[in-house]
């Protein structure tokens, strides 16, 4: 693997300044996070590349619709409409204090609605954080506000009542989470978030949300979370919907990490409830097959094999998601997190 060299992300984000968080066909702009995360697995000599061919499908930013303060924001929180609000918010927010505090400050508010854009939110400010703490830039501070904005403007809360919460981990808490019935979805949804809303009307996940205890350490919850939502993913990932759907079940999650370090206790142990709970909720929406017990029969190959893979393949969520596998497979080696990974580009490749 090639030593990690950054400096190709910040030349991306100078040339993708003028354009917003969606594309022109109204799904996430993920090129700011595959780069990023090109970069971090010292891929970065092959950004350029793979940002010609995606480009073109970049739409700009949105227009301005108010000014938001601190004592106004609350009215913009979930209205995709005030994306530029937000990020001229959050710039500003980052032009008077540390963006550490920023972002400690804010997780801490924007955690119940973790689900924003169907976690693309939170998974942008993770990238842009895991950046900004390699080499404080103008450009890399200017991504961190268009994470947050991004995240604010989506944010999404899921449905829940609040109960105490059971000692248990993901691991254990899974079997626990109930999949609406087959014969209760409605259709084919033009987006992840549209069938999310099936939740409302299924009374059974308003307990999800407590059903895991987060007070121990936030680093093996993630861990556990991420290999269990992996197992998730090798036993319900069966088309390329399913499989776009269940990587963010690992990867929304995840994104939680490299902000671990700038939030406090509280904050923290919040926002991974709201993950778990976000995680949950895909594979109570998309499930369809409750055995983890096993996985499934992939060629995994080696770290670099996996990584060219994925990068061949070109789909930016195969290329997020199998950085995202071996991050968390160095901290916590289950097997399931590299067949995750290869069985998600193998799907991807396909389309």
């Amino acid at each position: 693997m090639n030593p990690t060299d950054y400096s190709v992300l910040d030349e991306i984000l100078e040339i993708m300044a003028p354009m917003g968080p969606d594309l022109s066909n109204g799904f996430s702009n993920h090129a700011p996070m595959a780069i990023e995360a090109m970069c971090a697995m010292g891929r970065g000599d092959a950004v350029m590349l793979w940002f010609e061919r995606y480009r073109h499908s970049l739409a700009p930013r949105r227009a301005r619709v108010a000014r938001l303060t601190n004592d106004n924001w609350s009215a913009a929180l979930g209205d995709l409409r005030r994306t530029e609000d937000w990020f001229e918010f959050f710039r500003n927010e980052m032009e008077e204090h540390p963006w550490r505090s920023v972002l400690d400050f804010w997780a801490a508010r924007l955690a119940p609605g973790l689900m924003a854009a169907a976690t693309h939110g939170v998974i942008r400010t993770g990238h842009a954080t895991r950046a900004l703490a390699i080499e404080d830039t103008f450009a890399r501070r200017r991504e961190l506000a268009d994470g947050l904005a991004y995240w604010a403007a989506d944010y999404l809360p899921l449905p829940a009542e609040r109960r105490t919460p059971v000692h248990a981990k993901p691991s254990d808490a899974i079997a626990r989470v109930q999949m609406i019935p087959p014969e209760s979805r409605r259709g084919n949804f033009g987006s992840l978030t549209d069938a999310l809303a099936q939740l409302d009307s299924f009374p059974p996940f308003k307990a999800t949300l407590d059903a895991v205890d987060t007070a121990g350490d936030p680093s093996a919850f993630l861990s556990d979370l991420s290999a269990t939502f992996a197992r998730v993913f090798l036993a319900n990932a069966h088309d390329t919907y399913t499989t776009i759907a269940f990587v963010h079940a690992v990867t929304g999650p995840s994104a939680l990490r490299p902000l671990l370090p700038y939030l406090r206790d509280t904050t923290t142990h919040a926002a991974l409830a709201y993950a778990w709970q976000s995680a949950a909720a895909m594979y109570a929406t998309f499930g369809t097959r409750a055995d983890l017990s096993h996985l499934d029969e992939v060629k995994v190959g080696n770290h670099d094999e996996l990584i060219d893979r994925a990068i061949a393949c070109g789909d930016e969520h195969a290329i997020k998601f199998t950085e995202v596998c071996l991050r968390e497979h160095a901290l916590n080696p289950h097997p399931a997190l590299l067949a995750a990974a290869a069985h998600a580009t193998q799907m991807l490749s396909a389309t």
